[in-house]
């Protein structure tokens, strides 16, 4: 069974549970009924399909779980979709879905995928009985911000470990599999920015334009939403920037550090050559050598070598190459 929770409210309180038969979901005047399921089957959306004249492309779109953040209207009924997210235990952005049926004496939820249950939210409306008895508009509004809400904490987290990254790119060379996670953070970044949009767009919609089963006084609500969406969105494209400054920012200090080790040989190069075309040239086995028979050739010659390498060593350290 994937009844969650459905009950009857009426002005603020819970009156009682409700069961999906025909007589569970007979409501009086001024009840409404909220119903969460979860990962339903077929059979269980039809009876609700046809207790709440639901409209069968959103039903469809509830049964398939493959739907980006949007609203839509079938008359006197609002189909809202919205997409949760949440880190699981691989470091990974994992995705699901809420579907929302909102009309007139009825809220149903339909999670797909979401390991973040609706018992908290409604435990917190219940205890809130002047916040609930705006309706099933008002509660639509609390999943919505309840879902966003979870967004906070995976840009909290992206925002560490983009820190971490940029503090080790600064201090050493970034490892292959640092550089494989730098990207593989900035691909879940950009994948969770493709649900934002849709969700930006899907509050300000509940917000600006005039829905049948949402109250005037309820929509100013939803402009929280997104700009909570917005703000969310703004560091998530901060991240991308930063992640990528980063990358850039590494490959300089490598070339740099590459271009002081290229002037460090080239300069001990340069030093050892001395020695080397000295000792060439009076290797040569020439039968008149200037200094060949003189007393004073060896240590003149060594003399000569020491200080030229002195020098080339002087000037190197003052330019910095050494």
């Amino acid at each position: 069974m994937s009844l969650v929770a459905a009950y009857v409210y009426e002005d603020g309180a819970r009156v009682r549970a409700a069961s999906l038969s025909a007589d569970g979901l007979a409501l009086g005047p001024g009840e409404f009924v909220w119903i969460g399921l979860l990962e339903p089957d077929e059979a269980e959306l039809r009876t609700l399909q046809s207790r709440f004249h639901l409209h069968p492309l959103a039903v469809e779109d509830a049964l398939s779980a493959h739907q980006l953040p949007k609203v839509e209207t079938y008359g006197d009924e609002l189909f809202v979709v919205a997409r949760t997210a949440q880190i699981d235990a691989d470091e990974v952005i994992a995705y699901g879905e809420t579907h929302i049926f909102l009309g007139a004496g009825h809220i149903i939820t339909v999670r797909h995928g979401s390991a973040r249950g609706h018992v908290d939210l409604r435990a917190h409306l219940e205890a809130s009985p002047a916040l609930l008895k705006h309706g099933p508009d008002y509660v639509l509004h609390a999943i919505l911000d309840f879902v966003v809400d979870g967004y906070t904490p995976i840009v909290d987290e992206a925002e560490e470990a983009v820190l971490a990254m940029e503090q080790q790119a600064l201090e050493t060379f970034l490892s292959r599999a640092e550089i494989g996670a730098l990207f593989h953070l900035r691909r879940e970044l950009l994948r969770f920015e493709r649900i934002l949009g849709p969700m930006e767009e899907a509050a300000s919609r509940l917000e600006r334009l005039e829905f049948p089963c949402i109250d005037p006084e309820v929509r100013p609500y939803f402009r929280d939403i997104r700009d909570h969406v917005r703000r969310v969105s703004s560091r998530v494209g901060a991240l991308r920037e930063t992640l990528t400054s980063v990358f850039e920012v590494s490959n300089l200090l490598e070339q740099q550090r590459q271009g002081v080790i290229t002037r460090r040989l080239a300069a001990w190069a340069a030093i050892l050559a001395v020695p080397t075309a000295i000792a060439g040239i009076y290797g040569m086995n020439f039968d008149y050598l200037p200094e060949l028979h003189w007393r004073y050739g060896y240590p003149a010659v060594l003399a000569v070598i020491a200080a030229a390498c002195t020098g080339l060593y002087v000037g190197f350290k003052r330019s910095n190459w050494l």
